[in-house]
C-alpha cells in the first residue's frame, strides 16, 4: 500500500512538472514592482510571433505633417503604438498578455532638450503591462536612438508574443 502511495505521489509530481514545462514563466525583478520581467522562459512547444517595429499614428492632424506636434509626446506615442500592437495581436488570436519581449527605441525629445523621456515612456506603457487589467510583464529593453524613420516619431516598439501550440 505504501508503494502505491509513493508511485501515485511520483506520478502526480511528474505530471505537475510536465505541465509547468508547458507554461510561459515570467521571472520578476527582485524587490520591485516595475512593470517588466527580468526574464521570460518560453517552452519549446510554442509558436512565436515577431512584430516589426511599430510607430505612432498622427495625434493632431492639424499640426504640420512630420512634426513632433503631429504625433504627440513620448507618452502619447507610446499609447498609440501599444494600441496598434493590441490590434496586430488580436488579428493573430493573441493579446497583450501573450507578449514576452518588447524592444523600445526612443528619440531624445526636443521639448526636453533632446533628452530621452523615460518617464513619458512609462506613463504610456504602465496601463498596458503589469496592471490589474493585464498583469503579465514582458522582458523589455529601452534605448535612445538618434532618429526614427518617421519624421516626428519619438518612439518605435517591436514585440515578440508567444502562443502554445
Amino acid at each position: 500500500m505504501k508503494t502505491t502511495t509513493l508511485l501515485t505521489g511520483l506520478l502526480m509530481s511528474a505530471t505537475a512538472l510536465a505541465s509547468q514545462a508547458d507554461e510561459i514563466k515570467r521571472i520578476g525583478l527582485p524587490n520591485s514592482n516595475f512593470p517588466i520581467s527580468l526574464a521570460v522562459s518560453v517552452p519549446a512547444q510554442t509558436d512565436l510571433l515577431f512584430v516589426s517595429g511599430l510607430l505612432a499614428d498622427p495625434h493632431d492632424p492639424s499640426a504640420p505633417k512630420g512634426s513632433f506636434a503631429a504625433y504627440g509626446n513620448t507618452a502619447t506615442q507610446t499609447t498609440s503604438i501599444l494600441n496598434k500592437l493590441k490590434g496586430v495581436l488580436q488579428d493573430q488570436g493573441l493579446d497583450l498578455a501573450d507578449v514576452v519581449q518588447l524592444r523600445v527605441f526612443l528619440v531624445g525629445d526636443p521639448a526636453k532638450g533632446g533628452q530621452l523621456d523615460f518617464a513619458g515612456l512609462q506613463e504610456g506603457y504602465t496601463p498596458f503591462f503589469g496592471s490589474a487589467e493585464q498583469p503579465n510583464k514582458p522582458a523589455r529593453t529601452a534605448v535612445q536612438v538618434v532618429a526614427l524613420p518617421l519624421p516626428g516619431g519619438l518612439v518605435e516598439i517591436e514585440a515578440v508574443a508567444a502562443r502554445k501550440k
